[in-house]
């Protein structure tokens, strides 16, 4: 039986963890040097056919790429991902809301996550709460999604709207942007920590990835629940 854990001395790789949890381990990119990125994106990839790094400067990432021309680079999101084989097609849709232009990152981070989980994504951009009438849109083209990610900085108001407008499970992203006291995105986080709106999950700030992985967890209970009736 093959081992649930790499030990590659320097960090000891969960290989086991898609078949575990139903999410591939990720590796946080920013603290690791290329080499390392390089053996750990080498042993998820050879053990789970996908591997998936976050916060991955574009220098660092063509220092891999040399070792692992197969790693695909996203810049403005800063991850890396590696698709040998694909994980299956899940069925339903994961919307994702991003208030302005500079909260793509984010929005981006939780796409090509949710893209290599397998999951279909519906992404509308630019529809924050400024300009409600681009929310309502927004909320509209969202219909028929499953669940929805909505990304904001500032003021933090955005899950707030779209919750109250739409009837699947909402994951609110709190980005670092915004003017003056925004203390980092600490203000949008605690705005959305205590919406008026029931129901809404709120993930830490700037955190695209880890929402993208709640959201494929409660895609893969819907499915379940589906195969069960």
């Amino acid at each position: 039986m093959e081992e649930d854990t790499v030990d590659l001395e320097f960090a000891k790789v969960d290989v086991a963890r898609l078949g575990r949890r139903g999410l591939p381990e990720a590796v946080y990119g920013e603290p690791k040097t290329a080499q390392e990125l390089v053996s750990i994106l080498t042993v998820l990839a050879d053990r789970n056919g996908v591997a998936l790094a976050t916060r991955v400067s574009k220098a660092k990432a063509e220092m891999v790429a040399q070792a692992l021309p197969e790693a695909v680079y996203h810049e403005r999101s800063q991850c890396l991902t590696i698709e040998r084989n694909p994980l299956p097609k899940l069925p339903g849709i994961v919307g994702i809301v991003g208030a302005g232009t500079a909260d793509l990152p984010v929005v981006e981070e939780a796409a090509v996550t949710l893209a290599l989980m397998g999951v279909e994504t519906k992404i509308v951009n630019d529809s924050g709460v400024a300009g409600l009438q681009r929310t309502i849109r927004a909320a509209d083209n969202l219909a028929a999604c499953e669940v929805a990610i909505v990304v904001a900085g500032m003021e933090g108001a955005l899950p707030s709207v779209i919750s109250g407008l739409l009837p699947c499970p909402i994951i609110a992203v709190p980005t670092s942007v915004g003017y003056g006291l925004n203390m980092a995105g600490l203000s949008a986080l605690l705005t959305m920590l205590n919406s008026c709106s029931s129901g809404i999950t709120v993930v830490n700030v700037d955190n695209g990835y880890g929402a993208a992985c709640a959201a494929t967890l409660i895609i893969k209970a819907i499915q379940r629940g589906a195969k069960r009736a």
